[in-house]
């Protein structure tokens, strides 16, 4: 994708075509947001915001007829941008991307309400059939209560899809400008990332314990998650540059991804948690080699 970026990066009427193009185009605006993420990291928020108010023309229009996820996305990775351009590090717009995720539930929950709601009752009505067995040893209060669960879930399960696009749109800006002004450095930051010890920990206890404060602080478990997985690749990827697994555990890895993301999402977030706590990289790395978290992609 170098030839589009760079297009993008040769001027500023170039730049907003892609933009507004893409926003305009179903199923394309994670290319747009992208785009505004290379402007934004390349040149400058001036700049950026000139661009991205072209973008962001269609993406209301998109809203206006109840597509509200062009708009979202497209500045919510310009948010993500402003922060990684500032000098703050991966794990911390990683960690940034869990208040993005929760601006989504709230926009979701108002203008999806309805279907989420009858989607919800839907789901409810195949649960005992679906949980047989332990559903039935449930008190009726029990039953109640997981019930109640299932909608905020349900919108936590959506806006950490549009949070996961918007830290993916974002990584695809920095590459970009990796590829063109400093190669190698994306991969370099990417990964060096790791979730503090102390973070980890607390996102542990907000998915875990989180539910009993409150039915709608079920939606920050799929939210709180998000950051753990993104990191729990990087390590993966940290692991294979170090040399400690092989390439193709890594093509296994994003193709178990694909195929079985039920099965093999959970076990990325503990990963990432257990890496938190002991420092798989730095044990395994050898002394002075480890990557440094570095947010500047200029090199």
């Amino acid at each position: 994708m170098r030839p589009l970026a760079d297009f993008i990066m040769r001027g500023r009427v170039q730049a907003t075509l892609v933009v507004a193009g893409c926003a305009a185009l179903p199923l394309l605006y994670w290319l747009s947001a992208a785009a505004v993420c290379l402007v934004l990291l390349r040149r400058g928020t001036k700049d950026a915001l000139s661009v991205l108010a072209w973008g962001v023309l269609p993406a209301l229009v998109w809203w206006y007829f109840g597509e509200p996820r062009t708009l979202m996305v497209l500045l919510g990775s310009f948010g993500l941008a402003a922060l990684l351009r500032g000098g703050r590090p991966w794990h911390q717009v990683l960690l940034a991307s869990i208040g993005l995720g929760l601006v989504y539930g709230v926009i979701l929950g108002t203008v999806y309400r309805e279907p989420i709601d009858e989607l919800a009752q839907l789901l409810q009505t195949h649960m005992p059939r679906t949980l047989e067995g332990i559903y039935q040893q449930l008190t009726l209060e029990e039953q109640a209560r997981l019930e109640a669960l299932v909608a905020p879930v349900l919108t936590g399960l959506i806006a950490a899809l549009l949070q996961a696009g918007s830290v993916l749109a974002l990584m695809l800006g920095r590459y970009w400008q990796a590829v063109l002004y400093n190669p190698g450095g994306f991969g370099r930051e990417f990964r060096a990332t790791r979730i503090p010890r102390a973070a980890a920990l607390v996102l542990l206890a907000l998915m875990l314990v989180g539910p009993n404060f409150g039915v709608q602080v079920a939606m920050l478990t799929p939210l709180c998650s998000v950051p753990l997985m993104f990191a729990a690749l990087a390590l993966v990827h940290g692991l294979v540059a170090l040399g400690k697994l092989r390439r193709f555990w890594l093509v296994g890895l994003y193709i178990m991804l694909v195929l079985f993301l039920q099965a093999i999402y959970p076990v990325l977030v503990l990963v990432a948690i257990v890496d938190s706590l002991i420092d798989i990289r730095g044990r395994l790395a050898p002394a002075g080699g480890a990557d440094k978290d570095s947010a500047n992609g200029e090199g």
